[in-house]
């Protein structure tokens, strides 16, 4: 499971008054953060998986395509693969019948549930939210859903008492959530190499879900500084030309 309940958090003054603790930062910074800050690919590639692997058991992410997962480099024979594994309704036959077929890379990712009632009946009546735009859902965003994926404890502290079926969360307003912890070391073995800690999977995750709720940050940075750089030579240009009309009256 991965982030039943996010949904419904407050926000910053609701988390200030609950006396919640500062959101957690990754060691290193993320990388899309700062004028020149992009998304990291690889990060990217790793999210997915931690998506693939485990959040798309509970969650769904109905604006995003397979056929966008060419933007954070999948190939198309990837993405067909991925599209495949799941099944869609067809289009009705001849009959009337609506058969299944695999999905194709121009369909939206799957849900793992068909409707939300079976999605809460699964889930204890908590409702796992659509992941599209979870690190625009709140400011901070980012910090807040790394945070809540390293805040829980296996016990919740003395005075804080947790109703059965929730799960003591630092971050989460409340600090009861429906969620039990959905990462741990080694929860996936990342298709690069790289070393599966709970901290890493956490950055992977959150930089994938990032990207998704804002997929046109990388066009738009790169954009801006060939902007700022045009404008800036053009400022050049345009006093050297008023320098040279001017000069006899100076």
């Amino acid at each position: 499971m991965m982030m039943v309940g996010l949904a419904g958090f407050g926000g910053e003054a609701q988390a200030s008054s609950a006396g919640m603790p500062e959101f957690k930062k990754p060691a290193q910074a993320f990388s899309w953060e700062g004028l020149f800050g992009k998304h990291d690919k690889a990060a990217l590639k790793r999210g997915w998986q931690v998506f693939h692997d485990v959040c798309s058991n509970c969650h769904a992410m109905k604006l995003v395509s397979y056929r966008n997962l060419a933007d954070i480099g999948f190939t198309d024979d990837e993405i067909k693969a991925f599209a495949a594994e799941k099944e869609v309704p067809d289009q009705p036959n001849d009959e009337g019948v609506v058969n299944n077929r695999p999905a194709r890379p121009s369909d939206r990712i799957v849900a793992p549930f068909p409707n939300e009632k079976a999605a809460q009946a699964a889930n204890g009546g908590a409702l796992p939210p659509d992941l599209s735009l979870m690190n625009k859902a709140r400011p901070n965003g980012p910090n807040y859903v790394y945070s809540l994926m390293l805040g829980y404890e296996d016990a919740a502290p003395e005075g804080h008492a947790i109703p059965e079926g929730k799960f003591f969360n630092h971050y989460f307003p409340g600090n009861a959530i429906s969620m039990p912890s959905p990462i741990m070391d080694d929860i996936v073995s990342y298709a690069d190499g790289t070393k599966a800690t709970k901290e890493q999977v956490a950055y992977d995750i959150v930089t994938f879900l990032n990207w998704a709720a804002e997929p046109e940050l990388d066009a738009r940075k790169s954009l801006g500084v060939k902007v700022m750089v045009f404008l800036g030579v053009l400022t050049a240009l345009m006093y050297a030309l008023k320098r040279q009309i001017w000069k006899d009256l100076h």
